[in-house]
């Protein structure tokens, strides 16, 4: 059998293991090769040409179909001709269709010369009519590459995936069960995304599904993450000293490698390996791995791995690996143990000169337990790791001997197999830090945890899934829509809570923008939570208020940060880590120009209107009036007073203007000839501040009596103050363009317009045009272009009729279709660059044309999945983005709005969704929903919670605890009519 070449110290791979049962590809030459604009010559397109060298080391052939006849040439220009090995052009196509026969067609004559099937042949095209051949003609799997063509058309020609560019192409991937995650074989060029889609987490730590027989070789990445656990480090970074916080990969709980007989230990990548399979099962949170061994004398040996990090002890997680001999008897040794040599290299980019967060750590041995424990180096925190390690299945008692090599220890087992019988290595692992409580000491009580769960590991399983099934009966969200949605909607609920658990509550901790899976944007928290608490916060309102104490704690280093800007109030960082000190880097290296650039992100100060937003949100949901006076109603108060002092009063136009900020757009930190400096009145900052401003009074009227009294008296609050709050939040400037759109900022409309098709015909994914025009001298300030939607967040958070609301408040008239252009200009003008971008632009466009926000949800739910933001998966998921799709189903889809007393719901299903169900808290209340296209059914639990109003379109009811109640709905234009009808 054909080999591949080995990758990063890789092993020696079978074809059929790098590419699934992948006996052969054929592309259109649009998938192979692009137009460059303006002159037309072509260029290889990168994801095509990795993939093409990936098929050439495996020994696969690769074919082309192209209409030109000089598509050998092209080919030849494109430096592409070595790596394909049969080409179909149009003279070929003429002399097949003239003889007719068995192989007439194009694709049969591609995969005849190829000496493959079409059974076997993977299918690469761009277009709808090459597809509906490809899937008429019988071919194994058939992708459409959406560049030309919609996702949802290729997907209705038969495509059985669609990818946008081959990059994104995982061959091994297997989707074939709503509530499992499979990969078939093992491919470098997908591994770390794999690793970071395998995750597996509590919401207290999470464990990268790297292979437990690897180290960190450039391939593999094992990595352990702790919530809230960080660590500053001085590094030299391209020639420049820098001082960053990251969050700590922990000491690795993961190691296992095994050899059979006497030779190669399974990580040397010498051993050959065969069917293998990697199995997330997401209901209940396992990983399961099977693999055949190839050893010595033709010995095979089936190796079983189970993992499990326990959602139901947060500190403990459990590794069992089953081998069997296949047609032999004799030795297998096994060494597992705990390395403590990670280091954080995660991120490529961020590695410099240092990048050891853990100091030199002490391993113990109590019996079969292994200690290790380590301190970071910066912030003391001490981590202990200890891992409970037994044999069974064996007559005999294993040997057990100590190997101890650098930060990394193992117990080395040697034990007799026989054939066809199982041996079993059960590892469990608990982890604690000094920032535990109820402890007496991080090693003591990981070594008493363990050994108690070793002694009880049925019950450490049946606790595992009880956990689960809690968690899914209250976060499970039902498509009757295709598999793949279905899928990926599982996926991304699975990952939401092992990032943000019942767990995280116990931990003084924040939304990581990357969850704990992976170490990017250094594992900082940005201001993903006002896309992740909805979802959490109609669930768990527990843990979201947990979350949102985590800004509560922090108020003491925003206030530090306003007075130091000369500004009253608490001015919360872009990026956040332990402490709460702004964290944004003060420049970004772009390796497209390899110069440092300044990076003025920190200029977003609506970070603090997002935490706001939240706390807000909260109390509607909870209706919590001594939470809202202990701490949300504080955090609404403080940032009210940073932005009000940040206004200032021009008595020419009689506004407040809010000068000197970034809005969430990203793309724009100044104006053309002011680089740096800022924006003057941002729409989305100005709107929202006068959003806060009402607000904030409004909780202070809500906090009647002695609950505002003690509020004002704690705070310094003053009637004058307040008075100022509603002056400021009534008129503050907005912008519009002459013909009524709301302008970005001031001046935006003086802007020159990009030239979008030449751009994206040069570089195909511009989502970081920012570093594109960078390393091209020029600079995203001089255009109307968007990296993340700015103005359309928004209709997101507000809504349409709460938008054009608070423009009244501010004295403008904004009506429904001003509303609609408004979104479509900046939809023409966005470049995606984020994975919220698509989530909000699905969420906002599912308001206005069901369809096409249909179509944006399900770019957005593929994300991660396909690692669309140019390989960055690997880095860690995309927590927001994945949170927001959730909520798009709820928000958008159902058009559930949660309002002080009362639920409103505006359903609208896009044709491709015919059934969404849910449930939900509300003040009290669990809530079960099904939306059809004729009905909103809410089934409420047994409760004796106060009844809650709800309203659909025009038609209104108060329900009890353990009611039913159907809301029928048939359209009459554009304005749905409701009849109702009590079921008890």
């Amino acid at each position: 059998m054909t080999e591949s070449a080995p990758a990063s110290g890789a092993r020696l791979l079978p074809a059929d293991e790098a590419f699934g049962d992948t006996h052969g590809v054929l592309m259109g030459i649009d998938a192979v090769v692009a137009p460059i604009y303006p002159d037309g010559s072509l260029q290889p397109l990168p994801g095509t040409v990795a993939l093409l060298q990936r098929i050439r080391n495996a020994g696969l052939p690769a074919g082309v179909i192209a209409p030109d006849r000089d598509a050998h040439q092209l080919l030849v220009r494109a430096s592409l001709s070595d790596l394909v090995d049969v080409i179909v052009d149009a003279t070929t196509i003429e002399d097949v269709r003239a003889t007719g026969g068995p192989h007439a067609s194009p694709l049969r004559q591609a995969v005849r010369r190829m000496g493959v099937t079409s059974e076997r042949t993977v299918v690469i095209d761009t277009t709808v009519a090459g597809v509906e051949d490809a899937k008429r003609e019988g071919f194994g799997l058939v992708v459409g590459i959406d560049r030309f063509e919609p996702r949802a058309e290729l997907e209705a020609a038969g495509a059985d995936l669609v990818v946008h560019d081959v990059s994104e192409l995982d061959l091994g991937a297997s989707r074939t069960d709503p509530w499992v995650l499979g990969y078939r074989g093992f491919d470098p060029a997908h591994e770390g995304h794999r690793e970071a889609l395998t995750t597996l987490g509590n919401g207290w730590m999470g464990t990268r599904g790297a292979r437990p027989e690897h180290s960190d070789d450039g391939t593999h990445y094992p990595g352990t993450y702790l919530a809230g656990i960080y660590n500053r480090l001085e590094s030299t970074i391209h020639g420049r000293a820098l001082a960053e916080e990251h969050l700590v990969n922990a000491p690795n709980w993961l190691p296992l490698d095994l050899r059979m007989e006497d030779g190669a230990w399974w990580s040397s990548g010498a051993v050959a390996a065969s069917e293998e399979r990697h199995h997330l099962h997401l209901h209940d949170a396992v990983s399961i791995r099977r693999v055949i061994l190839h050893g010595p004398d033709a010995g095979r040996l089936s190796v079983i791995q189970r993992a499990v990090v326990s959602m139901g002890d947060p500190h403990l997680a459990m590794q069992e690996t089953t081998v069997t001999p296949i047609g032999w008897s004799g030795r297998v040794t096994f060494r597992a143990g705990i390395d403590a040599g990670v280091r954080n290299t995660n991120v490529s980019s961020y590695v410099g000169s240092d990048s050891t967060h853990l100091a030199e750590p002490t391993f113990r041995v109590e019996g079969p337990v292994l200690l290790c424990e380590v301190e970071t180096r910066q912030s003391g925190i001490r981590i202990a790791t200890a891992a409970h390690m037994t044999v069974r299945g064996t007559d005999v008692i294993p040997t057990r001997k100590v190997i101890a090599s650098g930060r990394r220890h193992e117990f080395e087992f040697d034990l007799s197999v026989g054939d066809g019988k199982p041996v079993t290595l059960m590892k469990v692992a608990a982890t604690f830090t000094s920032r535990d409580t109820a402890i007496s000491s991080p090693g003591d009580e990981a070594v008493d945890r363990v050994r108690d769960a070793a002694s009880r590991i049925d019950e450490l399983r049946d606790r595992h899934g009880a956990a689960w099934r809690l968690l899914w009966a209250r976060f499970a969200v039902t498509l009757e829509a295709d598999l793949l949605s279905q899928l990926v909607l599982n996926l991304h609920i699975f990952h939401l809570l092992q990032a943000i658990s019942p767990h995280t509550a116990e931990a003084d901790a924040g939304v990581p923008a990357r969850g704990l899976h992976g170490e990017g944007y250094r594992g900082h928290i940005f201001w993903d939570e006002v896309f992740v608490l909805p979802v959490i916060g109609l669930r768990l309102p527990e843990v979201a208020e947990a979350l949102l104490d985590y800004r509560w704690r922090r108020l003491p280093a925003a206030r530090r940060a306003a007075r130091r800007t000369g500004r009253d109030g608490a001015l919360f960082p872009w990026q956040s880590g332990s402490d709460g000190r702004e964290e944004t880097p003060a420049l970004l290296y772009n390796s497209r120009s390899t110069r440092w650039m300044p990076d003025n992100s920190r200029r977003q100060r609506h970070v603090g209107l997002a935490i706001a937003w939240n706390a807000w949100q909260h109390f509607q949901v909870t209706g919590d009036v001594e939470w809202l006076t202990r701490r949300g109603a504080e955090l609404m108060v403080e940032v009210t007073r940073y932005f009000v002092s940040l206004a200032e009063f021009d008595a020419d136009d009689g506004r407040y203007h809010i000068s000197g900020v970034m809005g969430p757009d990203e793309y724009h930190d100044g104006y053309p000839d002011a680089p740096g400096s800022g924006l003057r009145d941002n729409t989305y900052t100005n709107v929202m501040v006068s959003w806060l401003c009402a607000r904030t009074c409004e909780a202070l009227d809500v906090l009647e009596g002695h609950f505002r009294g003690e509020l004002e008296e704690r705070l310094g609050v003053r009637d004058d103050e307040i008075a100022k709050w509603a002056d400021v939040g009534a008129r503050l400037a907005v912008s519009r363009h002459a013909d009524g759109i709301l302008s970005q900022f001031d001046g935006y409309e003086n802007l020159a317009e990009l030239d979008w098709a030449r751009y994206r015909a040069r570089y195909g994914n511009i989502g970081r045009l920012d570093l594109i025009l960078e390393a091209e001298a020029d600079s995203t300030n001089r255009y109307k272009a968007a990296k993340q939607p700015d103005v359309v967040m928004l209709v997101y958070l507000l809504g349409m009729d709460g938008l054009r609301g608070q423009l009244e408040h501010l004295g403008f008239r904004f009506t429904d279709e001003d509303v609609v252009r408004t979104v479509e200009y900046y939809s023409s003008r966005t470049s995606h660059g984020s994975t919220l971008s698509r989530v909000v632009h699905a969420s906002v466009l599912a308001g206005l044309d069901a369809d096409r926000g249909w179509e944006l949800f399900r770019e957005a739910l593929i994300a991660d999945l396909d690692d669309t933001q140019w390989g960055t998966t690997r880095e860690g998921i995309h927590l927001g983005a994945m949170a927001g799709t959730i909520d798009i189903v709820m928000r958008s889809f159902a058009g559930l709005r949660v309002t002080e007393g009362e639920l409103h719901f505006s359903p609208r299903l896009p044709a491709r969704l015919r059934r969404a169900g849910f449930q939900f808290a509300y003040r009290g209340h669990r809530v079960d929903v099904q939306v059809t296209p004729g009905c909103v059914e809410l089934s409420l639990q047994p409760s004796r919670a106060a009844a809650l109003r709800v309203r659909v379109g025009e038609a209104t009811a108060a329900l009890k605890g353990g009611e039913r109640h159907e809301f029928l709905i048939a359209s009459a234009g554009s304005v749905p009519e409701s009849r109702q009808r009590r079921t008890p």
